[in-house]
């Protein structure tokens, strides 16, 4: 009897040559990295005593700690999306830490039930893909909120579908500190509660995500259907070459083909 449930199926629909069985293989990494995982942290509020900057801080002593390299974007001066050119300084900034970090943390203010706009503006500037690069593909996130009442869950739950989207790996565990205004020293240190210990296991866990995937990120996000996009394109490139008598590489680009 055949352990399989299938053991005679065809697959009509597959492109045989595009199909990959995963390989626990090719999770092993023979020569892992050894730098400090790099984290990229935003928060979502510019308020002279932001609690969501309080919190991030918090966290970023935490990463630290463990051995982290940590980097914290002040939003002040960001434009909003598409209110300036790329080219703006606050623009780079973002970008070129975006594309600097292996790891991130994104931690917004509940605001009318939802993250703030200048978290939302950080999130909206970082691009999706740059040519053939996608910054943040591969890349592990946390998510963290605080609120002025009761104990939320909205903020965090927008940034997963937003992690998602910018095809992150957004851990496990997350922060909500509820009426954080309580939470905090006049002097911006977060006091002994449960809250804080859920800030140092989400800081934990990411850290090690970050250590677990960070060599594998572009194994573990390939797909088939892009795989099977690019043959496509490749495939085009190709015919539009011999239709033309172009050689695809050589003098690229001035017959259209590239």
């Amino acid at each position: 009897m055949s352990d399989t449930l299938f053991p005679d199926a065809d697959f009509p629909a597959l492109d045989g040559a595009l199909f990959d069985v995963p390989s626990q293989d090719r999770l092993a990494v023979p020569a892992p990295s050894r730098h400090r995982p790099r984290i990229l942290m935003l928060y979502g509020s510019l308020r002279e005593r932001s609690y969501s900057r309080l919190l991030t801080f918090e966290a970023a002593r935490l990463l630290e700690a463990m051995g982290a390299e940590v980097r914290i974007f002040n939003p002040t001066g960001l434009p909003l999306p598409d209110d300036a050119p790329e080219s703006h300084p606050k623009v780079q900034e973002l970008r070129a830490l975006a594309a600097w970090s292996e790891g991130m943390v994104w931690c917004s203010p509940e605001r009318h039930g939802a993250m703030t706009g200048i978290m939302k503006s950080q999130i909206d500037w970082i691009p999706l893909s740059t040519g053939s690069v996608r910054p943040t593909q591969g890349k592990t996130l946390a998510v963290m909120q605080v609120s002025g009442g009761s104990q939320s869950f909205n903020a965090v739950n927008q940034m997963r579908v937003l992690g998602r989207w910018m095809r992150m790996l957004t851990i496990p565990n997350q922060s909500s500190v509820a009426k954080a205004f309580a939470e905090f020293t006049e002097a911006g240190r977060m006091k002994p509660s449960a809250f804080y210990d859920r800030v140092v296991d989400v800081m934990e866990e990411l850290f090690k995500f970050t250590l677990l995937t960070r060599d594998l990120g572009p194994y573990l996000l390939d797909r088939y259907s892009e795989r099977k996009e690019s043959a496509a394109a490749l495939a085009k490139r190709v015919d539009l070459a011999a239709a033309t008598g172009c050689s695809p590489g050589a003098g690229a680009g001035r017959c259209g083909c590239a």
